[in-house]
């Protein structure tokens, strides 16, 4: 007689359950079409990166385009290969930030066979520096041959660009894939010999580090195989002075940061979405240079181009209808030989490298100049 009423209990329970469920479905159904229709059109999804990292606290900062009939929806992403993936096959992924090696990695390891027809660049954003933080027993990056690694989570770009540089250096070590926070906690502890990061410096991470903990920076140099995907760059005493003496550098390489988005037909409804947001960001650009948005977008220069990337078609017609001469600063030869030579490119480059290399430095070098946007 108990069990009767304990079964009848629960299916009482599952009516109310179920009846619940269903008058929300319902509600749901009965909202006007048109006011689903109006909030995911102007809806866009930006899938950027971990939280706390750069590409966060950028797309974040995306929000103030939001003007009633534009919404940007920041989302934290996992990663530059994760970000592409998420592109090409997840729904409500308008725009993700992601590093320009990452289309030479997945090229290089055949991840995605029509990458090429597939994916498209909106703008250049800033450069992100190569870190390799170690203990102060090893003093090159050779040493790291055989030594345990940390390069962060698989699928990372810290993770890609660290394979992609140990494979043009020929460097063998004991890859790990743990979070850059503990990963750091193992290297403080001697149970590691280095880590890898890849983010616009200062890293928050490392920036808080003593003269104490014995870690210090590797020096990279530049040579014709990576020179074909990355730019010399330095970290210096005003970023890291705990890791940095003063007045030194350690050089470094960079690598520039896209604004990617898939290569959607001209006129359907998901191209002229993304290409309103193209409007807006590039019509509002001025205000991502004000603080309190992040300084690294003072960095960026809308018009510079992305080796082996095509341009989003409604991004390159923006700045075909609003050409400013300004915007492209003289650069001589001499300069260039000048930047080869500061920048200790290892060994000697042949002339399509250098020409290859030639047409990246007037990018950066616009960055760097503070050429118009």
């Amino acid at each position: 007689m108990n069990g009767d009423k304990g079964v009848g209990v629960w299916h009482i329970i599952l009516t109310i359950v179920l009846f619940a469920s269903f008058a929300v479905g319902a509600s749901a159904q009965q909202q006007p079409a048109s006011e689903v229709y109006r909030a995911n059109q102007g809806t866009v999804g930006i899938i950027s990166g971990m939280e706390g990292g750069t590409y966060a606290q950028t797309a974040a900062d995306l929000t103030i385009l939001d003007d009633g009939t534009l919404r940007v929806l920041p989302i934290i992403g996992k990663g530059s290969l994760q970000n592409l993936s998420d592109i090409l096959y997840l729904r409500g992924i308008d725009v993700g930030f992601v590093q320009a090696d990452a289309l030479t990695y997945a090229k290089q390891h055949n991840l995605y066979p029509t990458l090429t027809q597939s994916i498209r660049y909106i703008a250049k954003l800033y450069d992100e520096e190569i870190h390799v933080l170690a203990r102060k027993d090893i003093s090159s990056l050779q040493d790291l041959n055989d030594q345990r690694v940390n390069v962060d989570v698989a699928g990372s770009g810290s993770a890609m660009t660290a394979a992609i540089l140990f494979d043009a250096l020929n460097i063998k070590p004991k890859i790990e894939h743990r979070k850059q926070v503990d990963g750091l906690e193992a290297l403080k502890q001697g149970e590691i010999a280095a880590i890898v990061q890849v983010a616009g410096a200062p890293v928050p991470l490392f920036a808080r580090l003593g003269s104490t903990d014995g870690l210090h920076l590797l020096p990279i140099d530049l040579n014709q195989t990576l020179a074909q995907t990355y730019l010399p760059d330095q970290l210096t005493h005003d970023m890291y002075p705990a890791l940095v003496p003063v007045e030194e550098t350690v050089a470094t390489l960079a690598v520039g940061d896209v604004m990617a988005v898939f290569a959607w037909q001209s006129h359907t409804e998901r191209y002229n979405k993304v290409a309103r947001f193209v409007d807006a960001f590039f019509s509002k650009f001025d205000q991502f240079l004000q603080p309190p948005r992040h300084p690294k977008w003072r960095e960026v220069n809308l018009t510079a181009e992305v080796p082996g990337w095509t341009r989003f078609q409604a991004a390159q017609d923006w700045l075909t209808q609003h050409a400013n001469p300004s915007v492209a600063q003289p650069t001589t030869q001499a300069r260039f030989a000048a930047f080869l030579s500061d920048a200790r490119v290892g060994g000697s480059l042949s002339d399509s490298a250098k020409e290859e290399l030639f047409r990246q430095f007037l990018s950066w070098d616009k960055q760097r100049m503070g050429a118009p946007q």
